[in-house]
């Protein structure tokens, strides 16, 4: 039923996105909502790749896309590729390269933060072989483009709302698990290894393979990363 549902959603944001879209070229776009208190709370409609799209959602790489992360403090478009991320202490190199394998490294994207806390994004690809073609479009566009997203995410508000879709999604899991969270929460309130190891009762070795585990999921460089980045993204709960 729920799967049903979105689907529906989706079937009426692709159809009023395209109305327009399609009337501006061959666009590569796509419409995200994401949910600032719990990223695992994604809805899109795209024309990117299946096979993109399906690696994306699978590995969670909304947590640490350098695109989502710089559209939570924008309010304004902004262009983006490989160099969006060159001065963070946070490595993309992964993602962009994965993301490459597709022609996904740059683009443009316009920004909306809604009433219910929900980041909303509306990302153009620009392809380099038509990359002064496509800018010129978004960037004369720019105004009616920014209105269409604005419109669309209203029928989406108005259709459903992430808080009440996911509320009883039964199959619904965290980021971490809770031995994870425990070890990144005591970390990011400056515990050491050591200590953290001592308030959970476990050695400094098994502290220091779930924060392995940690970095991976996250796909950062190291644990101060992990920290600073879960602090950022509101994924770490308080260990009572």
């Amino acid at each position: 039923m729920l799967m049903e549902r979105e689907k529906n959603v989706e079937i009426v944001i692709r159809s009023q996105l395209e109305a327009t879209l399609n009337t501006l070229g061959e666009l590569t776009w796509a419409y995200v909502v994401l949910s600032k208190k719990d990223m695992s709370c994604i809805f899109g409609v795209t024309n990117y790749p299946d096979e993109w799209v399906t690696h994306y959602r699978e590995k969670g790489l909304q947590y640490t896309d350098p695109v989502v992360i710089t559209a939570l403090n924008k309010l304004t478009p902004f262009p983006w590729d490989e160099k969006l991320m060159a001065h963070s202490e946070y490595n993309f190199a992964k993602l962009f390269n994965q993301a490459s394998q597709f022609g996904l490294i740059n683009g443009y994207t316009f920004v909306l933060h809604d009433y219910n806390n929900n980041l909303v994004t509306l990302s153009f690809i620009v392809p380099e072989l038509t990359r002064t073609e496509v800018m010129q479009t978004l960037i004369e566009n720019k105004g009616d483009i920014s209105l269409l997203l604005a419109s669309v995410h209203e029928t989406y508000l108005t259709l459903t709302s992430l808080s009440e879709k996911y509320t009883d999604k039964p199959e619904k899991q965290n980021q971490f698990t809770s031995r994870e969270n425990e070890i990144l929460y005591w970390t990011s309130v400056g515990k050491t290894y050591q200590e953290t190891g001592m308030i959970l009762g476990i050695t400094v070795r098994t502290v220091k393979f779930h924060m392995s585990n940690i970095v991976k999921k996250m796909g950062v460089a190291n644990a101060r990363h992990a920290v600073r980045l879960g602090a950022e993204l509101q994924l770490i709960k308080p260990v009572e």
